[in-house]
């Protein structure tokens, strides 16, 4: 039988080789990155990048955004979705941040120890350890492994976390199993798996590549 990391490993492996390198989109400068996590929770990669583009087009700086009348952020942010959450708790960040730092640069961070990083941009409402796994990773270059829905969902039928672990514990789990150097491509594929095939309710486990090492497909599919 194998370790749990090896098993993290081989699942990483597959994935790489049906889904190829992953390539995601050009990174984006911390504070970006984070305002974009912010208005992707709880909808999909389009609605987040369509109120994106709509807030930097309508405000020429974050702290043009972070000065802004309230309801002007809600109004711009509507295409994610909870805009009335949303477009507060970005104002609210970006005025937690010049407030500590006197400033909204957050280029400090890629000189701060990987933990310091987590800690720091946790320490804010609104940012949880997705939010900061994901700057961490995909604008700072710093060893992060940031567990959405897919990932949570895809692991636990794996049985690369404990079944009752919660998403933040999982990061933590999570990291600890994947090699640093497979975080992204590892985060990207699997993401990629659960729409593809290990779809939420009903997962294409008769087309899915990991059947032998899937203790979902054990103990559900195959005994149909």
């Amino acid at each position: 039988m194998s370790t749990p990391k090896e098993l993290a490993l081989e699942v990483h492996n597959r994935l790489l080789e049906h889904y190829g390198q992953p390539l995601w989109r050009n990174p984006l400068p911390a504070l970006d990155e984070l305002v974009s996590t912010i208005l992707s929770q709880n909808t999909n990669d389009d609605n987040r990048d369509r109120a994106f583009d709509a807030l930097t087009k309508r405000f020429s700086s974050w702290e043009a955004v972070r000065d802004a009348e309230e309801e002007a952020v809600i109004d711009a942010i509507r295409p994610a979705g909870l805009a009335n959450q949303k477009g507060p708790r970005i104002q609210a960040v970006l005025r937690a941040i010049t407030a500590e730092r006197s400033s909204l640069d957050l280029s400090f961070l890629k000189a701060m120890p990987d933990k310091n990083v987590h800690d720091w941009l946790t320490g804010f409402k609104g940012v949880g350890p997705k939010t900061a796994a994901i700057v961490m990773l995909f604008s700072l270059g710093k060893p992060a492994f940031p567990v959405d829905t897919h990932i949570y969902r895809i692991s636990g039928r794996l049985g690369l976390r404990p079944e009752k672990a919660s998403a933040e514990a999982s990061h933590t789990i999570l990291a600890e199993l994947f090699p640093p150097d497979t975080y992204y491509s590892a985060h990207l594929n699997i993401i990629r798996h659960g729409r593809e095939i290990c779809h939420a309710r009903k997962p294409k486990c008769n087309d899915c590549f990991l059947q032998d090492l899937c203790i979902y497909y054990q103990n559900h599919a195959a005994a149909t």
